[in-house]
Formats: C-alpha cells, structure tokens, sequence
C-alpha cells in the first residue's frame, strides 16, 4: 500500500507518494502565486489575426494569451447572436498555463471543474469514458448512469475517468450533484459580476495531488503541518468523505516527516542527471526545452560477461523499469527520446517494447510508447500535467 506525505521543506509545501519507503512521486508548490485553474471575467483587448490569439484583460490588469484556434463556447457577459470573439467582448476564461518568464498567462473559454471520478466539461456536451476503461459493459453502464443524471437539456458534458469504475454508485452520483451546482454557480456569478473578476478559485496544488492522483491504493494521507492537515480535512468533507478516514496528523517534536522519510535527500537525488541500474549500468536523463533526452549505459556490467547480447537485453529491460519510473518521479513530459543499448536481434527489440509499454500502462497520466527509429532509439510521449520536477524546485534558487 501507499502512502501520500505532505509536509512543508525550506518553506515550500511538498507532496509525495511513497510505497515502502520508495519515494514514487513528488511535487513541489509554486513560491509564487499560481493562477492555474482559476475562472475570470475577462475582456478581449485585442485580437492579432496572424496568429488567430485575442488578448484578454482579467483581474489586477493582467494580459493572458487566449488561442481562437480551439472551437469552444465562450460564455458572453452581453448575449450575442454568433460565437465569434471580438474585441471588447466580456466573457468568462480559465487560467489553461500560467506565465512562464516573458511569457502571458494562457487561458481558454473551454471551462472545466475536476473531480476525483469526473471531469465537467463548459460547451462539449458529449459523455465520454477514459479509454483505460476497457470492458464495454462497463463503459455503457457508466454512460447511462451519468445521462439519467445529468438529463439532455444542459450546455456540459461529463468525462468519466478511469477511478470511476470502482467506485459506489452513491459517490459518484454525490460528486456529480456537487459538480453541477458548482458549474450553475459559476455560470450565473459570472454573467452578473463585474468585469475583470475572479468568481472561481482552484484548489491548491497538493489537494488537486489528492484529487487527481491517489486512488484506493493509498492506505493514508500524513502531514505533519497543521494549516495543511485543516486544509485537506476541510477538502475532504467536502469532496470525498469517504477518505477523511486515511487523514493523519504526525506530531514533529521529535522528528519531523521529512526527517522521518529522508524527503529532502530524496528530492536531490531525483534531480540528478545519473541514475543508477542494480546491474551495474546507468542512464542519463536531460530535460530541454524542446524534449526530454535518456541514453542507457553499460557501465560496470559488461565486464566478464560471456553472452553479450543476452545481458545487453537484461540491462535494456531493466532500463525500462526504470524510466518508467523516473517519468512519473520527476514528472518528464511531453517527447522523450531514449537510446537504449543496441541490440542485433529483433526477438530482443520486440521484448525490450513489450517490458517498456507494460510498464507505461502503470502510470495514472497518459503516457505512450510511440516507435522504434531506424536508429533504435524510442519515442515515448507522456501529456503534460504540471511543470517537471527540476523547474518546479528551480524557483527558490532563482
């Protein structure tokens, strides 16, 4: 079973997924304030056509970057007799990016309230299923479910995600009830507020970690900060009762969680570009800006061994494993290209594939083996939740 720990380090809250004293996973809040999530009243100042963006105004004057390229129906203040966004236009928008250094906030019209079980979705009246769900039967049980719930005459649509299937009918309609009200609430604060309000907050980051990414596997949520340990509990009565009973509160006079858990040591040894394989090989892990690249090693595990190949495959495998892991662990997204060892024979690449998709297929976020090139090297794309792990904790140096 698993444990999610949240605690506090050099003033920054950290959470973090352990399994047996194996840090799995971790996160790091943003020194600064983070809009990320947030809903506004916000007024289109200008549209640039050559790259099809309007730039919207939203509270404290802040300009953020809105793509017209996404069809979506905005929400307008003033009723309008088409959808086409025009300057001066007031409407509601989600912050979608937050601002990276010269860079505006990106928001979008397509509005969205997470739950631990569904996704409400602004415009998109559809009533999908997370394609991790597999069994049919239980697709269209989930469907009809959320349709008689949710009746035809509504302007969202419901994404069931893949925690739903195991989750008591009862919770799953309480969490779609609070959704709903939530989503007419914003709806009609909205088209009465004034211009450049904020009228929805998101949750901050580590509750969003609790809602997100923590399902029945976790045997309990600790936290040795009594600000947070409110925080979450007053999270949990709201949204997912049933898990108030995992909150404990660790008293530190003696020795806090970070200390408990080796947290900080830990941390720094997931931001090294080495890491080290129980064979003796290693790889190598660089994030740019454009992609993410990882090369295998030997290292010290060649040396005396008499079939080459073979071993070379084991060291592939267990590479594998290993990337896997380092993906989720340092939150590496978007391209990654991998070199593994070269291996001759094909039966070797076809093994080396199926250990590496089988262990994708374990992470919570999307993530997917693309091809082997000409030239061996792997291509995995992983989507894009939150920002990796060595810009999350670059801030408090910067």
């Amino acid at each position: 079973m698993q444990q999610l720990v949240i605690t506090r380090l050099d003033g920054r809250i950290v959470s973090t997924v352990f399994k047996e004293n194996e840090l799995l996973q971790i996160s790091v809040e943003p020194q600064d304030v983070t809009l990320l999530g947030n809903i506004y009243v916000g007024k289109v100042k200008n549209i640039v056509k050559n790259i099809n963006a309007a730039f919207v105004e939203i509270e404290g004057g802040q300009m953020c970057y809105l793509s017209l390229n996404d069809k979506s129906t905005p929400v307008f203040l003033k009723p309008k007799a088409n959808e086409k966004i025009c300057i001066g236009d007031e409407l509601l928008v989600q912050i979608s990016k937050d601002a990276i250094k010269t860079k505006n906030p990106s928001v979008t019209a397509k509005l969205q309230l997470a739950g631990k079980y569904m996704v409400l979705t602004h415009g998109d009246t559809r009533i999908s299923v997370s394609s991790k769900i597999t069994d049919e039967n239980v697709r269209k049980d989930l469907i009809t479910f959320v349709k008689e719930e949710v009746g035809k005459n509504r302007s969202f649509g419901i994404i069931i995600r893949t925690n739903a299937k195991d989750a008591d009918v009862d919770v799953l309609r309480l969490e779609l009830k609070a959704m709903v009200e939530d989503y007419n609430n914003i709806i009609q604060q909205g088209i009465h507020k004034t211009c450049f309000s904020k009228i929805y907050e998101a949750p901050a980051g580590y509750l969003c970690d609790i809602r997100d990414g923590y399902d029945a596997n976790i045997e309990s949520i600790l936290t040795d900060e009594r600000d947070i340990y409110e925080a979450i509990k007053n999270y949990l009565s709201k949204t997912q009762p049933l898990d108030l009973a995992k909150l404990q509160f660790h008293e530190k006079e003696n020795c806090t969680l970070s200390m408990l858990y080796g947290i900080e040591t830990k941390l720094k040894k997931a931001l090294q570009e080495k890491v080290w394989l129980k064979s003796g090989g290693y790889l190598v892990i660089q994030p740019t800006e454009a992609l993410t690249v990882i090369d295998v090693n030997t290292g010290k595990a060649v040396s005396g061994k008499k079939d080459v190949e073979k071993h070379f495959l084991k060291i592939n495998c267990e590479a594998a494993k290993e990337i896997a892991k380092q993906l989720r662990l340092r939150n590496l997204s978007g391209i990654i290209v991998v070199d593994f060892i070269d291996m001759k024979e094909k039966g070797a690449k076809e093994i080396l594939i199926s250990t590496l998709c089988t262990e994708l297929k374990k992470d919570s976020i999307k993530t997917a083996f693309v091809d082997m090139t000409k030239l061996n090297l792997v291509e995995i794309t992983r989507k894009k939740v939150r920002k990796p792990l060595h810009e999350q904790w670059q801030k408090r140096e910067g």
